[in-house]
């Protein structure tokens, strides 16, 4: 109500003086003055409300119940933070040792691979306090507010400590990336003042230090981060919580199904075999996606087709109601199945299902099943995956005498891989130094390789038409094909060409 009073009674003392005749400019000024004046006092206020909400935003998070037992795989990550952690547990054998404490501890991996979860147990193990936060929060837009923000941090997380009669306190953050990535010169002060400070409070860490800290910092991006947080004596250890291989997806499965009913034919060593590649996030997915599909049908367990549609959702997406034609959905089918044929023909036993229905961006998929997790390829491998990629567009041009679209994403995975071939020494150039090789040379040597594999695949299938025909119908009729129907087929298929030489 004053602020209105003040903007109506103003203006009309100035008219005033005004029509009186007075010289109204000195009032001017001053006017302009004192709201000067009012405006830095507001911005004071405001910078040290940005400052009140970021602490809030900073809380100690509640004692963990996460153990690392609850973390599936990951063993020899768990054992490296497990070592580090010792040395807030057992001060008096690393002073014995004369063994500076560990002040940081940096994990890397890809998302959902369960960083988070291990700075969590981290603190249940220790029995130490616990701070943390996202890099992100340490970013405004005033200078020197991220820095106030870090010093916060390990203020709070001694408070902390102290309140609760703990000997250490954990500060975990996350996203580290964002506040300490590489200073070449072209970072806003900032973020450089919030990393100088970051750096400073951790060389501040001591032996003595009572209680004593450790800093724990996650990130998708090591490559990113400034060279002065990687060295030692600041993140002196760097583990690497990597995609679980498939013992570990096996563990990480039988953990987030251990209160959900499962029927007798559910495989979880199965499931993990077909899961190559999915994170300990995704995997956690692939349950809850399966519950709720055995909810939606009000089934009394999770079946393995729950799963297997879990598998489709979280892997391409949910179904999508779009139609396609008759002729489009034929065209698929013969896209798929030139997948399948080429797969199974290069990896026997390898096809798990072709689908003819809608998921994401595909109107039709074939989904494999991994015989065994690889990390390692040889040329030969790479060659026989490649013909799987082509497979799709080659079946179009045997039956429609062209290709589609739809083969777009095959190539550039072929590509990719007849360039890694080319770039692993494994082709006719030899060993090459890509940034000297002519470029015009790699091309050639890339399309050499892709033709020769083209005919190859198109030599297979043209051998599997009485397998084309009959799969098409299947699909059609059903959408679904499931593996061991599709080699029934090319064993029929099979005998019939022994038969017939």
């Amino acid at each position: 109500m004053g602020k209105e009073v003040l903007y109506g009674v103003v203006p009309g003392i100035l008219i005033f003086l005004l029509f009186l005749g007075v010289n109204i400019t000195p009032f001017l000024l001053f006017g302009a003055v004192l709201g000067g004046i009012f405006f830095l006092m507001a911005r004071q206020g405001n910078m040290a409300a940005l400052s009140a909400r970021g602490k809030s935003s900073r809380h100690a998070v509640p004692k963990s119940t996460i153990t690392f037992a609850d973390i599936g795989g990951q063993e020899r990550a768990k054992k490296e933070l497990k070592e580090a952690l010792d040395f807030l547990i057992h001060k008096e054998k690393i002073e014995q040792y004369g063994i500076r404490p560990i002040k940081g501890v940096l994990l890397t991996g890809p998302p959902g691979t369960g960083k988070t979860l291990m700075a969590k147990a981290a603190a249940n193990y220790t029995d130490s306090a616990f701070v943390a936060a996202s890099g992100s929060q340490f970013i405004e837009m005033y200078v020197g507010v991220g820095a106030q923000r870090i010093r916060d941090l390990f203020k709070e997380v001694r408070t902390l400590a102290e309140k609760n009669g703990q000997d250490s306190g954990i500060i975990f953050i996350d996203e580290i990336d964002v506040i300490g990535g590489k200073r070449e010169g072209q970072q806003q002060r900032e973020y450089d003042q919030t990393l100088n400070q970051l750096l400073t409070e951790m060389d501040g860490i001591t032996t003595s230090d009572k209680p004593r800290i450790l800093v724990i910092a996650a990130t998708n991006r090591k490559d990113m981060l400034d060279s002065a947080l990687l060295r030692p004596g600041r993140f002196d250890r760097h583990i690497t919580v990597d995609l679980p291989d498939k013992t570990a997806r096996e563990q990480i499965l039988t953990i987030h199904t251990a209160k959900k009913p499962l029927a007798a034919d559910v495989s979880l060593e199965q499931i993990a075999q077909e899961t190559f590649g999915f994170s300990g996030a995704q995997l956690e997915s692939v349950a809850n996606e399966a519950a709720i599909y055995a909810m939606r049908e009000n089934a009394p367990a999770i079946a393995r087709r729950h799963f297997s549609q879990a598998v489709d959702k979280v892997m391409m997406g949910e179904k999508v109601d779009r139609e396609a034609s008759a002729d489009e959905k034929r065209r698929v089918a013969m896209h798929e199945l030139g997948h399948a044929i080429a797969s199974e023909w290069v990896r026997p036993g390898s096809v798990s299902q072709v689908t003819l229905s809608p998921r994401g961006q595909a109107l039709g998929y074939v989904r494999q099943n991994p015989m065994e997790d690889r990390y390692l390829y040889t040329r030969e491998a790479l060659e026989k995956q490649i013909m799987v990629c082509l497979a799709g567009a080659v079946a179009e041009e045997i039956y429609y005498g062209g290709r589609s679209t739809g083969s777009k994403n095959d190539f550039e995975q072929a590509l990719g891989m007849a360039q890694e071939i080319v770039q692993s020494g494994m082709s006719r150039l030899g060993i090459v130094n890509m940034k000297l090789v002519d470029r015009h040379q790699v091309h050639e040597e890339v399309n050499r390789l892709l033709e020769e594999l083209l005919e190859k695949t198109r030599e297979v299938l043209k051998r599997h038409d009485a397998v084309f025909q009959a799969g098409v119908g299947i699909l059609l009729e059903q959408e679904v094909l499931h593996g061991h129907t599709f080699r029934e087929l090319l064993t029929t298929n099979k005998h019939a060409n022994e038969l017939a030489v």
